[in-house]
């Protein structure tokens, strides 16, 4: 499979897990409807997994982009930026994740730091490959 086609293997990777937890979704009883929405021990988790996430979708671009269309140093500052989110996605979340109290469902903001540290690892692996070949390139 190209890079190039990686953000959308993402996209629908994270779209297929929101469709099969649908259906446990509509099995929650009334004892736990107050971890339903937006909790304050969600917010931090999911914008951190947005970072991640847009680190992952610059270091994608930085992969696949030519060296000819754009300039290198423009792949070597976007290889950067997916480094530093990365970075910022596996730190914060792990942190998040270790100061959460509950497992999945909790409201406590669990899942959204393990899915900001995954996506952070993949952010720091596209951005170290696109580093080495803007360097390799230059």
């Amino acid at each position: 499979m190209s890079v190039r086609h990686l953000p959308a293997a993402v996209a629908a990777a994270m779209l297929a897990g929101f469709a099969l937890a649908a259906p446990a979704a509509a099995q929650v009883s009334v004892e736990s409807a107050a971890a339903t929405g937006m909790t304050s021990g969600r917010i931090g988790p999911s914008l951190t997994a947005l970072v991640a996430l847009a680190g992952v979708v610059i270091g994608g671009l930085a992969l696949a982009r030519s060296a000819s269309r754009i300039g290198t140093g423009n792949r070597g500052r976007r290889a950067i930026v997916a480094l530093v989110s990365g970075l910022i996605g596996v730190v914060v979340g792990g942190v998040l994740a270790a100061t959460a109290d509950g497992g999945p469902g909790t409201g406590n903001g669990i899942v959204g730091s393990w899915a900001a540290m995954v996506l952070g690892l993949i952010s720091l692996v596209l951005g170290g490959l696109a580093l080495v070949r803007s360097r390799r390139s230059a």
